[in-house]
């Protein structure tokens, strides 16, 4: 792989994480803890939404999200050929 090519690879990589970690951020921080008196007005199975995120709903997020981020670095090894 060309220095162009890994220069390449890693900002779309970094592009990938500060997407996914600003979304965590978003879910964790701001859904769970601050806007959580705007959420409680809303229910989720039986439960006030700002609850759920901030108890349940943060982790589903962050679970999802290494799944997700497994799947886009799966794509990017292939479109740059290191896969395995």
């Amino acid at each position: 792989m060309s220095k162009k090519d890994m220069k390449a690879y890693w900002k779309e990589n970094l592009g990938y994480l500060a997407i996914l970690l600003s979304i965590w951020f978003l879910v964790s921080y701001v859904f769970g803890i601050l806007l959580v008196e705007q959420l409680n007005t809303f229910k989720l199975g039986g439960f006030k939404l700002g609850f759920w995120f901030a108890q349940q709903g943060s982790m589903y997020v962050f679970v999802i999200l290494i799944f997700v981020y497994v799947r886009l670095m799966n794509k990017l090894d292939k479109k740059y050929g290191v896969d395995e």
